[in-house]
This record gives structure tokens, C-alpha cells and sequence, in this order.
């Protein structure tokens, strides 16, 4: 049975696929783990509905795991609502990440085992579980070329942001 990561390609070649002295390379293929399965479909899916019938003029450069969630990155020239859009898609998806076990899907938070962290759930963290401080769980301050941050909270319930109030002490 095909992988999951080979399936997503195949649904999406416009989005992954380019082609280099006449072969195929597809230098996005996600390199995460099955819990993370869901939240990067979703993306994909959100980017691909994002671009419409400009997806042939995005390419998902890389999909991976960096200090313990995921980074997504793109490429690709579009009007700056498909540029939002899909600026809006990676971010819940890094998001999610950060409170989703990258090994099972459960809900988890980040763990630090030695200098390698990672996002996981009880059963599969190694090391030490990272604490965060009260009322900063889920908070991510969200840059944009075009004006200033904002402020929200991931609600992992309804997978979206919603707007906030900065802290107090920033």
C-alpha cells in the first residue's frame, strides 16, 4: 500500500512535482511523521483551494519538522489574497503542530531530550516536557509583510485562530 506522503503528491502534482532535465523530482514530500498526517492534508488542501487555478504557479518546496513543529515552505508568484490565504493555511498547520504528537496525532506539547525537541503526547515524549507559561498556551504572535503582527490563540477544537489581546508583559 502506498504511503500517505506519496498519496498527498499524487493528489497534488501541480502543487508538488517539478521537472528538471526531464525528470520528476518532488523535493516537497513531506518528511514528518503519521501524526502529523492530518494537519499537513489539511494544509495542502487549504493551499491548493487557496490557489484555485493558479496552483500550477505554486510549488510546496519543503515539508518538515524544525524544533519540534512543522515547517511548511512555498514558493510561487500570486496575487496577495492567495499569498494570505496560503500564509494563513501554513500557519494553522505549524500551529497545530504544537500541540499535536507528530508520532500518534494525540494531543501533546513540546519536549526537549537533550537539545532535540519535538512535539508529542505523554506516551511518546522523551526527555523533558517544556513548560509554558500560564496563559501563553497555544498564544503565536503572527507576522505579515504588509502590516503590523497580531496577536492570537490556537484553538485546536475548531483548528483556527482567534484574535487576542498582546500580553501584558510584552
Amino acid at each position: 500500500m502506498p504511503d500517505w506522503r506519496d498519496q498527498l503528491v499524487e493528489r497534488h502534482p501541480d502543487l508538488f512535482e517539478i521537472v528538471f532535465d526531464g525528470r520528476v523530482h518532488r523535493p516537497g514530500l513531506p518528511a514528518v511523521g503519521d501524526g502529523w498526517r492530518d494537519l499537513v492534508e489539511r494544509a495542502v488542501a487549504r493551499i491548493a483551494a487557496a490557489a484555485g487555478g493558479s496552483a500550477s504557479a505554486i510549488k510546496i518546496d519543503q515539508i518538515k519538522e524544525k524544533f519540534g513543529t512543522l515547517r511548511l515552505y512555498w514558493s510561487g508568484e500570486v496575487p496577495d489574497a492567495v499569498r494570505d490565504a496560503i500564509g494563513e493555511a501554513v500557519d494553522l498547520a505549524e500551529a497545530r503542530s504544537a500541540v499535536t504528537c507528530e508520532a500518534c496525532g494525540a494531543p501533546g506539547g513540546l519536549w526537549n531530550d537533550d537539545g532535540w525537541y519535538r512535539t508529542a503526547c505523554d506516551r511518546h515524549g522523551k526527555g523533558r516536557k517544556v513548560p509554558i507559561r500560564p496563559g501563553y498556551e497555544g498564544l503565536l504572535q503572527v507576522w505579515r509583510l504588509d502590516g503590523p503582527p497580531r496577536w492570537v490563540r490556537y484553538d485546536r477544537n475548531t483548528d483556527a485562530f482567534v484574535e487576542v489581546e498582546a500580553p501584558p508583559d510584552r
